[in-house]
């Protein structure tokens, strides 16, 4: 078990997630107060990409949203941890998790194998304060908070890490993805929201926590219902988007990694647009 009372990691208030950023985007934002890129995905074990985010940067932190435990073995993984860390001590966060059964063809049980993989990180030292875990169920939620830093919930809603804070204790890290769309017009912001959410339909994690959220089964299912995609997809004014990722916070989050689901192009205007409502500090 950590201690991660003294040591959970610090990546501001509010970061970017996507499936990839150039280091010149990187660079403008942290210029903006994002204290943060998140890199979805699955990425190979390699992580050459990090480096040169790192590299353009001075105090942005990078994480991966996930390294999937499946596809990339733990030895490789920890062996990129060490180079970065090594040439960027503290800024780079290793994020892994189980990834989904329904990729998979030789699954087994998840939980038994993402334990097996901490205990690996841990034999090959990757400190458990510069690693978080995917986590949906009050199980390895409790098992992010025991052998890692925290929680990197996906696709959930303020009342999720609610619940999470409740279960991890205040010590532990956690960090919950919200996705956002820069329209007040809601039929819109739904059209996007649901071509985003279209493969997790068919994903049983996420419709199971969607579940234990209090959603039905007809609403967890394609195309999904207003209410589910309201509740994962924050939209309408800037100022209104603000508060809505600000419930996370207020809930008990130490950081919300920010999706906005726009063309690459145009990541960075999005994320200046937001960040005066957030509250960031521009340099």
């Amino acid at each position: 078990m950590t201690d991660s009372a003294s040591s959970k990691p610090n990546l501001g208030r509010f970061g970017s997630f996507g499936r990839g950023v150039t280091p010149q985007q990187a660079k403008e934002i942290e210029s903006l107060g994002y204290g943060a890129v998140w890199v979805g995905g699955s990425p190979p074990a390699e992580l050459a990409w990090v480096e040169p985010i790192l590299e353009a940067t001075s105090t942005l932190q990078v994480a991966t949203g996930i390294v999937n435990i499946w596809t990339a073995a733990a030895k490789p993984v920890a062996e990129s941890f060490h180079r970065i860390d090594k040439a960027y001590p503290g800024r780079f966060l290793l994020g892994i998790g189980v990834g989904h059964r329904e990729a998979i063809s030789e699954y087994r049980k998840p939980y038994d194998a993402l334990v097996e993989y901490l205990d690996q990180l841990d034999e090959l030292g990757v400190p458990a304060n510069r690693r978080v875990v995917a986590a949906l169920g009050p199980r390895v939620l409790e098992l992010s908070a025991q052998r890692s830093a925290g929680a990197h919930p996906y696709l959930t809603t303020p009342e999720h890490t609610a619940r999470a804070r409740e279960l991890m204790s205040p010590s532990a890290f956690l960090a919950p993805e919200h996705k956002v769309v820069l329209t007040t017009d809601a039929a819109q912001a739904r059209e996007v929201g649901r071509r985003a959410l279209d493969i997790y339909f068919n994903l049983a994690n996420y419709r199971n926590s969607w579940k234990r959220l209090g959603f039905g089964e007809d609403e967890v299912v394609r195309p999904g219902s207003d209410r589910l995609i309201d509740a994962v997809v924050a939209y309408g004014t800037v100022d209104q988007i603000a508060a809505r990722l600000n419930e996370h916070v207020a809930a008990g989050a130490d950081h919300v990694p920010v999706q906005v689901l726009t063309k690459d192009e145009n990541l960075v205007s999005a994320l200046a647009e937001l960040a005066g409502p957030l509250g960031l500090n521009r340099s």
